[in-house]
C-alpha cells in the first residue's frame, strides 16, 4: 500500500512535465513516458508502450482541441489519414506484441535516432531560417489521398511502437506538403486518435496496458498539456524543430539506458 501511495503523486507529476512537452513538440507524451517506464518501474517493452497509451490517449484528444482553438483543423483531411491509420494500427500492434522485448526496444531507439537526425537538419540548415520556396501550404492544398496514405504508414507505426505515429507523419507534412510545424503536428495527432484507441484496446486485451499508473500519468499530463500547446504557438518554428530533435535524442538515450528486456 506505501508502494502504490508513493506510486500515484509520483505518476501525477511525471504526467504533468510528459504533457507539457508533449504539448510543445506536438507528440502527446508518449515518446517520453515509455522509456520512463522501463527505466524506472522496469517495465518490458510492450507493457510500457501499452501502459503509455492509457495516458496518450486522453491527452492526445485534449491537445487536439487546443490547437484547433489556435487554428481550425482541416477535419476532413483529418479523416482522410485517421481512415489509413485504423487498420494497419492493429497491424502493427500485433506485429508488436510477437517482437522480444529488447529487440524493439532497439529498433524503437533506432526509429527516433533518425528522426532526431532529421530535425536536426530542419533547425540548422538553411531552410529553417526562412519559409520554404513557395512559401507555406494550407492543410486543404493537398489532396485527401496524400493523408490517406500517410495515415497508413502512421497507423503502421504506432501500432508497432504504441506511439510515434504523429512523429513520422510530421516530417513528411512539413517537408512534402510544406506545412507549417504547428499545423503539421495537429493534423498528424488529430489522424491517430482512432489508432490510438485500436492500439490501446489491442495491448489491453494481451494484459500490456497497466492502469494503475496509466491513469494518473493521465490526469497530470491533461492538466499541462494546454500550457504546452500555448508555448508551440510562441516559439519561433526553428527553435521548436529544434526542441523536438533535441528531446528525441533524449528519448533515445534512455531507450538505450536500460540494457535488459
Amino acid at each position: 500500500m506505501a508502494g502504490t501511495l508513493w506510486l500515484i503523486p509520483a505518476c501525477l507529476v511525471t504526467g504533468g512535465a510528459i504533457g507539457f512537452s508533449g504539448g510543445v513538440v506536438g507528440i502527446g507524451g508518449g515518446l517520453i513516458a515509455i522509456p520512463l517506464l522501463g527505466l524506472v518501474l522496469g517495465y518490458p517493452q510492450q507493457a510500457a508502450q501499452g501502459t503509455a497509451l492509457v495516458m496518450v490517449l486522453p491527452a492526445v484528444v485534449l491537445t487536439v482541441r487546443k490547437y484547433h482553438q489556435r487554428s481550425p483543423i482541416d477535419w476532413r483531411s483529418a479523416a482522410a489519414g485517421a481512415a489509413g491509420s485504423v487498420f494497419f494500427t492493429w497491424v502493427g500492434a500485433k506485429i508488436a506484441l510477437g517482437l522480444d522485448p529488447w529487440l524493439l526496444r532497439r529498433i524503437y531507439a533506432g526509429f527516433v535516432f533518425i528522426i532526431a537526425l532529421f530535425y536536426f537538419r530542419e533547425s540548422l540548415g538553411r531552410r529553417a531560417r526562412s519559409a520554404p520556396p513557395g512559401g507555406y501550404r494550407e492543410v486543404s492544398q493537398t489532396h485527401r489521398g496524400w493523408y490517406f496514405l500517410i495515415g497508413i504508414l502512421a497507423g503502421l507505426t504506432g501500432g508497432i511502437f504504441g506511439v510515434g505515429g504523429s512523429v513520422l507523419s510530421v516530417p513528411f507534412m512539413t517537408t512534402c506538403f510544406r506545412l507549417r510545424q504547428t499545423s503539421a503536428q495537429a493534423l498528424a495527432l488529430t489522424m491517430i486518435v482512432p489508432g490510438t484507441v485500436v492500439a490501446l484496446a489491442t495491448y489491453a486485451w494481451h494484459g500490456q496496458a497497466h492502469g494503475l499508473v496509466g491513469i494518473p500519468l493521465a490526469i497530470g499530463s491533461l492538466l499541462c498539456v494546454p500550457y504546452g500547446v500555448r508555448l508551440a504557438y510562441a516559439l519561433p518554428e526553428a527553435r521548436l524543430k529544434l526542441i523536438f530533435a533535441c528531446m528525441l535524442l533524449i528519448i533515445m538515450g534512455l531507450l538505450l539506458l536500460r540494457g535488459g528486456a
